[in-house]
């Protein structure tokens, strides 16, 4: 037997789990054909057992193909194999991913020992996971442009000859109110294909000022066909409110993908608000109730409220996870990560207010561009919770 595998053999009076028991990865070791005789604690920590000694090892890499795993390990140990790697979920959870890499250790009869590392490979797979969709969604995008363009050509083409024809009916004729009427249909589609490009533009704009009233009303046409005729859209927008400074689109992809979800809350129909405003965001430590002085921070706020189903706290949990989603097959669990992640570069918080069956409000908050001292309408007091990523508060008006 080779010295690598008399060092890893676990002598009786020193356990194998003793020699790396502060490794930050699992280790096992594994002998033919395929038990595991020896682990170290993060071996188990990982795996969800207390004791998986004499466990085969196949069956506890969790694949949907059982059969692949034994083979790998069987020919591990029949020598046709010196290593293998593979991923695979954690038991009893999709949201875990761990790692498995094995290799063999020859020795006097072949191989006898199998040194197996396991690693918590989450972060990893998820950050694969939300590339491989920005690719699909940046794919699709890019097919969305170039349709829209397209229609938009044809779209010039039927209004020419609307202008055409409306230059040869007289006021007095039928057929000129028909005429009007698609000369009329024409331009607003052709308003809505221009909003659609701009939303689905692969290249991004520099941050400079943006009115989040105009990014609003600029939409209000395609978010009003967008959620249908059973759901009533209103926009209650500050004629005061200040100036973020942010890229547009993005500011359009917020508003587009919260009132994508709130539609999604309203399969009955109902009622959708967009609402914007000046406010003021003071950050609180521990028990402070002290004035905001020179820690308070002028914000626009940008909410989305719908009168639908709600959520409940298990859900809010987790609602700005990537791919984290409760509609099935239905959605793809990024779009309120995206917004999470643009509000989050822009320097602003989030704030989500839902209830079952009561409905849900969420609010963004974004830094205001520096300008001379004015009155805020309300001030907002933050209490961070321990993620920091959802934060509570309470509104208190303020007097002049």
């Amino acid at each position: 037997m080779s010295a690598v595998a008399e060092v890893l053999r676990p002598p009786a009076e020193t356990p194998f789990a003793s020699f790396l028991k502060y490794a930050p990865i699992g280790l096992a070791l594994c002998e033919s054909p395929g038990h595991i005789v020896s682990t170290n604690s993060t071996f188990e920590d990982l795996l969800g057992q207390s004791n998986p000694i004499s466990s085969a090892l196949p069956d506890l890499i969790q694949t949907q193909d059982v059969s692949e795993s034994q083979k790998l390990v069987a020919e591990l140990f029949d020598g046709t194999r010196d290593c293998f790697q593979i991923d695979s979920p954690a038991s009893g959870t999709d949201h875990k991913s761990l790692r498995w890499t094995a290799w063999a250790v020859p020795g006097a009869a072949g191989t006898d020992f199998a040194v197996v590392m396991l690693e918590d490979h989450t972060g990893e797979a998820v950050v694969r996971q939300r590339l491989h969709q920005s690719e699909r969604l940046e794919t699709i995008g890019r097919l969305a442009g170039g349709v829209a363009h397209d229609f938009n050509n044809l779209l010039t083409g039927v209004l020419l000859y609307c202008d055409l024809l409306l230059s040869v009916v007289g006021p007095a004729d039928r057929a000129r109110k028909y005429a009007e009427e698609i000369r009329k249909a024409g331009l607003q589609a052709s308003g809505l294909v221009r909003q659609l490009l701009a939303v689905a533009r692969s290249n991004k704009s520099l941050p400079r000022p943006v009115s989040l009233n105009e990014i609003a009303e600029g939409m209000r046409n395609l978010l009003v066909r967008l959620v249908g005729d059973n759901i009533e859209l209103k926009l209650r927008l500050d004629p005061a409110l200040g100036l973020v400074k942010m890229d547009p689109v993005q500011a359009q992809q917020i508003l587009l993908n919260l009132v994508l979800n709130a539609r999604d809350a309203l399969p009955g129909g109902g009622q959708i608000s967009v609402e914007t405003g000046n406010c003021k965001m003071q950050i609180l430590s521990g028990n402070s109730e002290h004035n905001c002085g020179d820690t308070c921070l002028p914000c626009a706020l940008f909410a989305v409220e719908d009168n639908g189903l709600g959520m409940d706290e298990s859900v809010r949990a987790h609602l700005f996870e990537p791919f984290f989603t409760t509609k099935g097959g239905k959605g793809t669990g990024i779009g309120l990560a995206t917004v999470h992640d643009i509000v989050s570069s822009s320097g602003g918080l989030i704030h989500v207010q839902s209830e079952v069956r009561h409905g849900t409000r969420i609010s963004v908050l974004l830094p205001l561009i520096p300008e001379p001292a004015s009155e805020s309408s309300q001030e907002m007091r933050f209490h961070p919770t321990p993620n920091r990523e959802v934060l509570s508060f309470q509104s208190e008006e303020t007097t002049p």
